[in-house]
This record gives structure tokens, C-alpha cells and sequence, in this order.
């Protein structure tokens, strides 16, 4: 079957509900829903997800083709719109369903290595201060 614009809503918008419905599964956490679109600037396609206090903006995509720089941008500027500090973009995999929480659970997390460094320090700036200090003096 091929997919026109009515068909890849759908797929996105499924997509969507199986990320929101698994994270706040595997989390434990009711908080974390679909976000419906509401004004002008897209603040990410899942609310409620955090870590270590701080909002985290999720993009969600289903295409047929990878556009991991375009989809990554995506998600950076709706973490900015949302003023989170950190974001991901969640891309399902061909041939991978998303009908059970194996399914979902194997589905892509992308982000850049900045981000994920970022998130495993915790939100604070990255790399030791004397190279923060050296790097600013001229």
C-alpha cells in the first residue's frame, strides 16, 4: 500500500500513541501523553517526559525514509520552542512493529553525542572547567 498525505498522519499519529502509551508505561508514569499541536510553534509530539527535573522534548517520526538530520533539527528547535534542555527524536524502524511493547521498545532513539553527553552529565556543562577557562581566554 502506498502512503498519501491521509495515510501518513495516521501512521504518525499511531506512532505516536504507542511511544506516549509505552514510556509512560516503562516509567511509570501517567503524566507522559501525546501532545496535540496547539499554536504555531511545535513544542515536540510527547509531553510530560523529564529527567532530573528538567523537561524532555520528544519528536516522533514514521516515514519510509530516513531524514535523521532534518528530523534531528526538528526536535532541537521544538525543544527551544518548549525551552527544554533536552530532546530526542524517536524514528521507527521498517519492519518493526508497534503493536506490543517489544515492538516499541525497539524502535530508534536518536540524538547527537553533544545531546546524549549532555544528558548522561546531568544537564550540567560539558567537559572539565580548566579546558571551559582556556578556551575562553584570547
Amino acid at each position: 500500500m502506498t502512503r498519501n498525505r491521509a495515510s501518513a498522519k495516521r501512521a504518525g499519529a499511531r506512532m505516536e500513541q504507542a511511544v506516549a502509551d509505552y514510556l509512560a508505561w516503562a516509567l511509570n508514569d501517567p503524566r507522559i501523553e501525546r501532545r496535540h499541536l496547539t499554536g504555531s510553534k511545535d513544542r515536540g509530539d510527547i509531553t510530560g517526559v523529564m529527567h532530573d527535573g528538567q523537561r524532555l522534548v520528544i519528536e516522533v517520526k514514521n516515514t519510509t525514509k530516513l531524514a535523521l538530520s532534518e528530523h534531528m533539527g526538528e526536535a532541537m528547535e521544538e525543544a527551544a520552542n518548549d525551552d527544554a534542555l533536552f530532546w530526542a527524536l524517536v524514528q521507527k524502524r521498517k519492519g518493526i512493529g508497534i503493536d506490543s511493547p517489544a515492538g516499541v521498545g525497539s524502535q530508534l532513539v536518536c540524538m547527537t553525542l553533544e545531546q546524549y553527553a549532555l544528558l548522561l552529565n546531568h544537564g550540567l556543562p560539558l567537559g572539565p572547567e580548566e579546558e571551559d577557562l582556556k578556551g575562553t581566554e584570547q
